[in-house]
């Protein structure tokens, strides 16, 4: 985890500030992730533009039940739920509106390259060691940013654990590498989308069960064939590339989901 102490520090600051002085300290480079990106305006529902999917991205993990945030860039009644139990989630106030606190707790929480504070590229990348993000069907850039979709999701259901540690033993996949380790042959791993996690200190049901919140429409944990000493989410539903349905699929019958369970 890389962590950008000067940034963070301002923004801790920030937050605990009123209305206008929020406003006045967000503005401070110190507050924005450098080389990253910055809102400009209050958003709500009814705005659009590439602001609103910027948004879209970093809440997307705070979906809801079997639900997912489009990233279409249209500040839509999910976008607003989403915004709101990510405002819940951080103590903030919850009223579906990103504003500069929203903004603020956004910033606390990515680093320079737009990554999550707990997750990195490098967690996300090739399964078998590093490879880079080149090697499968779409090209580097589609899939890198794949990833970090992922990666915000993996934050959100990291923070719904109780914000403990996720361990990432499986990323993005090229195709040799998926080959290797004797994966699908569609496997959601080749396009960024999908994560194996384990984790020190919360159960793989815990973790199986928190991902059904935080907008992974595929979940595949113990009870599930070879899935016993991990738990896998994907976002196949929102994944257009591949050869499977855009279906949520939940399966992890030892922790009592699927098979009508969910």
């Amino acid at each position: 985890m890389r962590v950008n102490t000067l940034k963070r520090a301002a923004v801790a600051f920030a937050l605990a500030l009123p209305g206008a002085a929020i406003a006045a300290v967000i503005a401070a480079p110190a507050a924005h992730a450098d080389g990253c990106y910055t809102w400009n305006r209050t958003l709500n529902q009814g705005r659009s533009g590439d602001d609103v999917r910027q948004l879209q991205i970093r809440v997307a993990g705070w979906a809801g039940n079997r639900d997912i945030v489009e990233l279409d860039g249209r500040y839509g009644p999910k976008t607003a739920a989403a915004v709101k139990r990510f405002q819940q989630a951080y103590g903030l106030r919850a009223d579906g509106i990103a504003g500069p606190q929203t903004y603020a707790k956004l910033y606390q929480l990515q680093d320079s390259d737009c990554t999550p504070a707990h997750f990195t590229y490098s967690e996300l990348d090739d399964g078998c060691g590093r490879g880079g993000y080149s090697g499968g069907p779409l090209s580097e850039a589609q899939t890198r940013q794949n990833a970090l979709e992922t990666m915000w999701k993996l934050e959100a259901l990291r923070r719904s654990l109780g914000d403990k540690p996720l361990n990432v033993t499986s990323g993005f996949r090229s195709r040799a590498c998926n080959n290797q380790v004797g994966g699908a042959s569609d496997s959601q791993h080749l396009y960024g989308n999908a994560a194996d996690v384990t984790s020190r200190t919360s159960s793989l049901c815990e973790v199986a069960r928190g991902a059904r919140n935080n907008g992974f429409s595929g979940i595949y944990g113990p009870g599930y064939p070879d899935h016993d000493d991990h738990v896998h989410v994907d976002s196949r539903r929102e994944n257009n590339s591949d050869r499977s349905s855009n279906t949520t699929s939940w399966s992890a019958p030892d922790c009592g989901i699927g098979a009508g369970n969910d």
